[in-house]
């Protein structure tokens, strides 16, 4: 395993790419959509920029935009804020994944620079009408997604980048999050239902639909791109009709898939929402030369393995404390520390006039292998191509 001084130069490493220009005077104006996931983030501590306008469709989230932000310019709607507000270099959007790409195309066609939320999209066609937007317009858009900046998965990066992996030939990538669909059919709030009690896009919605999380520790890692997959579900055990006649037309709240990247390597990606034992986001890596498992809450912390040697506790540094933020914004945060990276890199991209990490190519590797993989489990498993969205 490196050692700590390597620990040391990985992150001084990862730190130059993260950094803000050297002496950037600009201030980026930027908006927030969504007041839910929106609130949560830091983009108001960057000295770089200003939130300069929050929006919500619900009057107690555009409250908690306007606490979280301190920002007094707000508007009911998306929409509303477009044709006022002509100050905006960019727009970070936090609706509901079904509107994602909707908004990103409003967004830019106005000539906005855009952040969104996961997944990046919702079925094939709006893959292809994302990466047209992005090519057609030449503006930045980044996906936020959390996985990528997970303290562990910055570690892993870093250590596969310098080949302490050596090549990895199996990853197992997860995401368990328990919707607990039985005390939620009451229309109080929760993640089923919108704040007037209209039924939210969660509602039925294919755990395979939210992919990113757990791809993330994959394209996040080695920048491989699935290719094939093969995915069984778990059908809804309580048999809830309100829940099976969503719009979806999704029997499926347990999926597994075992997938091929572009290297012909393997993984196993569960996306589960049916499931009481555990909630959690988490990846382990298996290469030649050395093994990482991420934490297990109440079973085990970070776990390194050398090829032939035993098992040893990884002390994975808090990348927050590095030179990869601004001074304001080195704190812990929400998502395994992530929202304070996220928040940094999208305005970095900006001052800096480069693509961000997580760019439009990346998140439609992170995303599509999931739409596709739902379609293996309606077929009981079939195997089937997953389709590129790279730059041609």
């Amino acid at each position: 395993m490196p050692s700590r001084r390597r620990f040391l130069c990985e992150a001084a490493f990862a730190a130059a790419s993260m950094s803000p220009a050297a002496g950037a005077e600009k201030k980026i104006r930027l908006a927030v959509v969504g007041g839910g996931f929106g609130a949560t983030f830091h983009f108001h501590q960057h000295p770089n920029c200003v939130v300069a306008a929050v929006t919500d469709l619900y009057a107690e989230r555009r409250k908690r935009l306007r606490d979280a932000y301190s920002c007094d310019n707000v508007y009911d709607s998306l929409e509303d804020l477009l044709k006022k507000r002509h100050d905006l270099d960019a727009v970070a959007i936090f609706s509901g994944a079904n509107l994602h790409v909707r908004h990103v195309k409003m967004c830019m066609e106005r000539g906005l620079h855009v952040c969104s939320a996961v997944p990046a999209c919702f079925s094939l066609e709006e893959a292809g009408e994302l990466r047209a937007v992005k090519e057609k317009t030449g503006l930045r858009y980044m996906m936020a997604e959390s996985s990528y900046y997970r303290q562990a998965a910055i570690h892993a990066r870093n250590l596969y980048n310098e080949g302490a992996f050596g090549e990895i030939l199996y990853s197992e990538v997860e995401y368990y999050h328990d919707f607990n669909f039985e005390d939620r059919l009451n229309k109080q709030p929760s993640l089923y239902y919108n704040p007037d009690g209209s039924i939210s896009w969660r509602m039925g919605m294919p755990p395979m639909h939210y992919p990113t999380h757990s791809l993330g520790f994959v394209v996040g890692v080695t920048r491989e791109r699935i290719v094939n997959v093969s995915c069984q579900g778990i059908e809804d055990r309580a048999k809830i009709s309100r829940l099976k006649a969503n719009p979806y037309k999704n029997p499926f709240f347990n999926e597994f898939a075992l997938m091929r990247t572009s290297k012909g390597h393997m993984v196993r990606h569960n996306e589960c929402r049916q499931i009481s034992a555990t909630e959690m986001e988490r990846a382990q890596w298996y290469g030649e030369k050395g093994s990482l498992l991420m934490a297990q809450p109440g079973i085990h912390g970070d776990v390194w393995q050398d090829r032939y040697g035993k098992p040893r506790p990884l002390d994975v540094p808090k990348f927050w404390n590095s030179g990869m933020l601004p001074p304001a914004m080195r704190h812990d945060s929400g998502h395994g520390g992530s929202a304070v990276f996220i928040s940094a890199e999208f305005i970095n991209c900006l001052l800096e006039d480069r693509e961000p990490t997580v760019n439009v190519y990346e998140a439609l590797a992170m995303t599509v292998p999931g739409l596709i993989a739902h379609q293996s489990a309606l077929r009981n498993g079939e195997q089937m191509n997953v389709p590129s969205f790279d730059r041609a």
